[in-house]
């Protein structure tokens, strides 16, 4: 075939060079019958080309890569298209086509313009099957409708058209036992099977060969139509797809594919094995039926495969129901015991028995448990720390039970113990490993407390002890660990029996201070021998259960010491006021001449005049009377302790009356006005300690008596006199005056009071100054208003008078503001309008 065959054909005219007019863009189209047996050439259809105008022929031209020449053409004059022979579709089924319009001198005049010429199929072929005969084993137990053979025929003419349409039939079947229909071909597919009669009558025994005359035509389901026939040569065949016994397979085995462990065969022709196993397993199956292992196999991990395979057809469908498998792994000793996890430590309380189970070890073996290879036996390596003879426990060769084999195992220790775990019973070639096994050692109550001291004392009490008052401590030790065990509880078991002593403990420290409870009494009890009792508050075991544990505690009561007593409680010494310093005027000892030594001590000797000798009690003036203020009467404290104990103490009252000397004082007088008021006479308010005015008859009585009547006192009756002051008899010649109020107002008193002598009584007027006072008891006295200062109440009425007038001032200021506001914001339609005159 020419390379860009064409066909020219000549059109008069005339076209100038410069315009070229354009081609239709769009395509021709132009259908022909294939095989046309009329005239030629035909005339196909009339194409619309321009007019052209050339100096000389145009010619038109139809080209095309696959267009043998003379093929097609144009008439020049009518511009139709037309075919020179027939046309094959099967050859060629479309034409690629351009034309063109040229100069003679092959200039375009116009195109190119695009033409298709399609060749329309008629059905001028049939069918073919791919071979004239089919040949097939078929085996019995072949699910019906399973496709095991698919007939296929090709037809020439167009696909997709009703000339290509094939159908497949079944003429005859020979022979026609035991049921004529024993097969069924599928009209489209051409796919060949058993009908359900066919499965289930198929035997070899009776018909072991069919022959199938078969048909395929076109035109889809239509009567008409080609036809083609061939034969299918069937052979029956028997099952040989039955179940096989187990499959054992040792793990770990290094087989693998392609080497093949076992074989499955269906009898049936053109088959693909399919193969399914549970749980996924490393299996495959090849084409041929061959099992064989991708991997090596491990039973602790998977003991049983379940295997499924199928026959199937090259459409994937099974011919018969699953072959199964059963591959049972076979164990090899490939693990070694394994040591159950760490735990807490095994417990075993102290003194337990020999022979007494502790705990068990129990090691693990993963490979079968029903063979040698899981069979684990044990064995003690070692101990940590060692027993006093070795070791303290013992394994049980075949079960792993620990126990104990020394009973000297102590309290709190921990012991590691190393265990063999072998396997194979511990024969050679066997597995190990070796275990950790922890005992912990419980302490038991068996250790008693044990005093610290089995006697405590003697301890020394006085008999005014305070109840509450710690007497003495007892403490007790105990040598088990556990705290509970050692917990402690004290009592007094004897010793006590009116309950004088108590226990106050803490059972966790070891510790019981005895106290006081009641209050002792030397008479009738002198001395305790307190029995203390120590126990647990759990109960002991073992040989700790024989004797109380007990110690002692000696109390002694120490006999009272009372107080001093003095001979008497208050001494009276009249002297001369000329007395000189050093006189011995008095000796105050103590009534009982047996008492304890007694050491002296005097207070409120404020003028010094007297001073007491320490051991003696010896009293003596210590300086000149009347070197300080006279005064008729002189009052100290003597204070009187015993030596060993000073806080042992006791008071008396030494009043000293004072004499004026009339010798030493002559030409004077020494008396007053029997109503004149005396001396001024200073008492502190408020009263925090005792004070007084000491009141002398003698000093009132004008000129010495002869005689020696008493002297007598009374207050005024007066009321406020009597609420307000006190009065009390000295002796005979002297009384005491007081304030009978703590608080009495500041200011100065003229106390009425009667005095009465040898059936005389007079008033007398004691003047007492009452004031507040400073910390030397010292009055404290008013300061004057200074001339020329301001007055409190002069400042306080200055400072009013200002403040009247700014006040005074700020209200005219805010009214005159508040008047002015209220004007500006009147607004102006508020504001009355002056009246029209």
């Amino acid at each position: 075939m020419k390379k860009d065959p064409e066909s020219k054909w000549l059109i008069p005219g005339h076209l100038p060079p410069q315009v070229v007019p354009e081609a239709v863009t769009s395509e021709f189209h132009v259908e022909v019958p294939e095989n046309y047996a009329g005239n030629f050439p035909l005339y196909l259809k009339k194409l619309d080309l321009p007019p052209v105008h050339s100096e000389g022929p145009a010619l038109v031209r139809v080209t095309g890569d696959e267009v043998a020449e003379g093929l097609f053409g144009v008439e020049s004059d009518s511009g139709f298209l037309f075919v020179t022979r027939p046309l094959d579709r099967e050859e060629q089924a479309q034409y690629n086509l351009q034309v063109t319009i040229t100069a003679e001198d092959g200039s375009l005049l116009w195109g190119p313009q695009p033409l298709i010429v399609h060749v329309k199929d008629v059905n001028d072929n049939v069918p073919q099957f791919t071979n004239d005969e089919y040949i097939r084993t078929l085996s019995q137990g072949t699910y019906a409708d399973i496709p095991f053979l698919y007939l296929s025929a090709t037809d020439a003419d167009e696909p997709g058209t009703a000339h290509s349409d094939l159908r497949y039939h079944i003429l005859s079947q020979i022979p026609a036992q035991p049921s004529p229909d024993m097969f069924h071909l599928e009209a489209t597919t051409g796919g060949l099977a058993l009908s359900e009669k066919g499965s289930s009558e198929l035997d070899p025994t009776i018909v072991s060969n069919y022959q199938l005359l078969v048909q395929v035509k076109d035109l889809g389901d239509q009567a008409s139509g080609h036809r083609t026939m061939a034969t299918v040569n069937i052979d029956v065949v028997a099952n040989t797809w039955f179940v096989h016994d187990s499959i054992h397979l040792a793990e770990n085995l290094q087989n693998l594919c392609p080497n093949s462990f076992t074989h499955v065969h269906w009898s049936g022709g053109d088959v693909e094995y399919h193969l399914e196993s549970q749980p996924p397993g490393p299996f495959r199956v090849t084409h041929e039926g061959n099992i064989c292992l991708t991997q090596e196999l491990d039973r602790e991990m998977q003991d049983k495969y379940l295997l499924s395979v199928w026959p199937r057809n090259a459409e994937g469908l099974a011919y018969s129901d699953p072959l199964s498998l059963t591959v049972l792994v076979m164990d090899e000793n490939d693990n070694a015991p394994r040591c159950p996890p760490a735990e807490a430590p095994a417990e075993v309380p102290e003194l337990s028995p020999t022979g007494m189970e502790v705990t068990r070890l129990q090691a693990t073996d993963a490979d079968d448990p029903n063979t040698p290879n899981s069979h684990v036996v044990y064995k003690l390596l070692s101990q940590e720390p060692p027993g006093p003879e070795g070791s303290s426990f013992t394994v049980d060769h075949h079960t792993g039970v620990i126990v104990v084999q020394d009973t000297l195992i102590r309290a709190g220790e921990l012991y590691k113990l190393l265990v063999l775990a072998a396997d194979l019973a511990g024969e050679e070639g066997g597995l190990s490993s070796t275990c950790e096994v922890t005992i912990k050692v419980l302490d038991v109550n068996d250790h008693a407390p044990v005093f610290t001291a089995s006697q405590y004392g003697p301890v020394s009490l006085p008999e005014d002890t305070a109840p509450g008052t710690r007497v003495a401590t007892v403490t007790a030790t105990d040598a088990d660990l556990d705290p509970e065990y050692t917990r402690i509880d004290f009592s007094i078991v004897e010793g006590d029996p009116n309950g004088t002593f108590v226990l106050d403990s803490d059972p966790q420290s070891g510790h019981a201070d005895i106290r006081l409870q009641k209050k002792l009494d030397y008479t009738s009890a002198p001395s305790y021998e307190l029995v203390i009792m120590a126990k647990n508050l759990v109960d002991l075991v073992g040989s700790a259960t024989d004797s109380p544990v007990t110690a002692s505690v000696t109390v002694l009561v120490e006999e009272p010491i009372l107080p001093p007593v003095l001979s008497q409680e208050s001494y009276e010494v009249t002297i001369l006021d000329s007395t000189p310093p050093g006189t011995l005027l008095l000796t105050i000892g103590p009534e009982d001449p047996q008492s304890p030594s007694l050491r002296f001590s005097m207070m409120n000797d404020s003028e010094g005049w007297l001073s007491i000798e320490e051991h003696s009690g010896e009293v003596r003036t210590a300086s000149k009377l009347g070197s300080g203020q006279p005064k008729e009467t002189y009052i100290v404290q003597v204070v009187a302790e015993i030596m060993d104990h000073p806080r042992l103490t006791t008071t008396a009252t030494l009043m000293l009356y004072i004499v004026r000397d009339l010798s030493s004082h002559a030409g004077k007088s020494s008396s007053l006005p029997a109503s004149a008021p005396g001396p001024l006479q200073i008492l502190c308010t408020p009263q925090d300690t005792p004070q007084g005015v000491v009141i002398s008859g003698l000093q009132h009585r004008g000129e010495p008596a002869a005689d020696d009547d008493p002297y007598s006192f009374a207050l005024s009756e007066d009321p406020t006199v009597q609420r307000e002051w006190r009065l009390q008899a000295l002796n005979g010649t002297h009384a005491y005056l007081t304030m009978a109020l703590s608080w009495l107002e500041p200011q100065e008193y003229f106390i009425p009071i009667f005095l009465t002598h040898s059936a005389q009584t007079q008033q007398l007027r004691i003047r007492v100054m009452v004031c507040m006072c400073n910390s030397e008891r010292r009055c404290l006295l008013k300061v004057g208003r200074m001339e020329g200062m301001p007055t409190l109440l002069s400042a306080v009425g200055i400072m009013v008078g200002t403040l009247v007038v700014i006040g005074f001032f700020l209200i005219l200021i805010f009214s005159h503001l508040a008047l002015a506001k209220k004007t500006e914001a009147q607004p102006p339609d508020s504001v009355p309008l002056k009246a029209s005159i």
